[in-house]
């Protein structure tokens, strides 16, 4: 029997091939969460020349000396720049974001000042430049802004939007076809054969990479039949990665494996060090990737985010596909690790002194799907680990790390 292989060995097998999809022009509003496949670079200069940081009054500030009194000569609300130019003794009332005008070099703040009889009484000294931005003083034009591989933040959307970019080069939304098998399940609302349980993975997995970015598409249950399987196949056509569950009716994606090789399917790796999640497999069918996850609910979304989602922020066109870990105090010992690596599901607490703490639950059946929602994180255990005392520091992965 061949050994199993580790979960970085199997991620690395996994990501290797993988790809970025092409890029394609889209609408700035529909650009979030997509990675960039070109730099943003800026079209305008921000602000476009010296503006009001503060609502008050233009002057120089040579005449800006406290109990001054300045002749008002007009107004410029934001929008309407002054079009005249500052004499001596003149100011103008000006408001945030408002132009400033030519001879004006100072703001004198509205509360430090008083209107009478048209004109203005200095009641605290200005500064030269002080309530003012500077042209250019956010980015100039040309300057790259946002650089290529970078997934869009709600701010990188409001900094396109600033540098005048209505249109976003992107990598297109990778496709994720799900399909689910076994005799025994149907998709929620279905009419249960005898013995049945309702399918949770291909919803949970649709939801999981949604949050990454992608495209799911939920195929019809596929029996426990090679030929339905190999039918299923079909709809690879056009998909960017092929994600499969359970299919175990002798032996874990048995099914499944077979089905898909009517299509041509090359094997890579089957089962992994890991628990839950052992009888993980991948390869590919007509060109495309093929995941293929365990039937259990818990197993089948541990895998999903210790390899779909690096898959899938590989093939967005991340650059770095590494999960985020993070450390934290046991809030209870655990016992000595086998061959396999774990993954506990646990809560997330402070200590009083502000620490982080994860408490892994009594049960870590990976039958229990209630469990996996009401966790926050992922203990990560690996193979052969000492039994660890509660207070002890361990590697954690947050769930909301990963938007699931």
């Amino acid at each position: 029997m061949s050994a199993l292989l580790s979960i970085e060995e199997a991620r690395a097998r996994i990501l290797d091939p993988l790809k970025p999809t092409p890029a394609e022009t889209v609408a700035l509003a529909c650009a979030f969460g997509r990675v960039t496949a070109a730099p943003i670079a800026a079209r305008r200069t921000q602000p476009p020349c010296d503006v009001s940081a503060m609502d008050g009054y233009a002057l120089a500030a040579a005449e800006g000396a406290a109990g001054a009194r300045l002749r008002l000569i007009g107004s410029a609300p934001a929008g309407h720049p002054f079009a005249g130019k500052l004499g001596p003794g003149e100011a103008i009332r000006i408001f945030t974001g408002s132009v400033m005008p030519e001879g004006a070099d100072a703001i004198l703040l509205q509360e430090d000042a008083r209107e009478e009889d048209g004109a203005v009484i200095v009641g605290e000294s200005v500064a030269a430049g002080r309530h003012i931005r500077r042209a250019g003083q956010d980015f100039r034009e040309g300057e790259v802004l946002i650089p290529s591989g970078r997934r869009l933040s709600a701010r990188d959307i409001g900094l396109a939007a600033a540098a005048d970019h209505p249109w976003i080069t992107v990598h297109r939304a990778p496709r994720v076809a799900l399909l689910a098998t076994g005799d025994e399940i149907a998709l929620p609302g279905e009419k249960l054969p005898p013995g049945g349980i309702v399918s949770s993975n291909a919803h949970a997995l649709a939801a999981l990479a949604l949050a990454a970015g992608a495209e799911p598409t939920v195929l019809p249950v596929a029996p426990d039949d090679i030929a339905a399987i190999a039918d299923a196949a079909e709809a690879t056509r056009g998909m960017d990665i092929l994600i499969t569950t359970g299919g175990a009716s002798v032996g874990e994606h048995d099914l499944v494996r077979a089905g898909l090789s009517r299509r041509g399917f090359a094997l890579d790796f089957w089962k992994i060090a890991m628990r839950p999640g052992k009888p993980l497999m991948a390869g590919r069918v007509g060109g495309v990737p093929v995941l293929g996850l365990p039937g259990n609910p818990v197993s089948a979304m541990v895998c999903a985010m210790l390899f779909l989602l690096p898959a899938l922020a590989r093939l967005s066109g991340l650059a770095d596909a590494a999960l985020p870990t993070e450390e934290a105090r046991l809030g209870t010992g655990v016992p000595a690790n086998d061959g396999r690596a774990d993954h506990l599901r646990a809560r997330l607490s402070r200590d009083p002194e502000g620490r982080l703490v994860a408490t892994p639950f009594p049960r870590q059946d990976s039958s229990l799907m209630r469990l996996l929602a009401e966790a926050d994180a992922l203990i990560l255990r690996p193979p052969h680990a000492p039994a660890r005392a509660g207070g002890e520091i361990v590697p954690v992965i947050r769930l909301d790390a990963l938007g699931v």
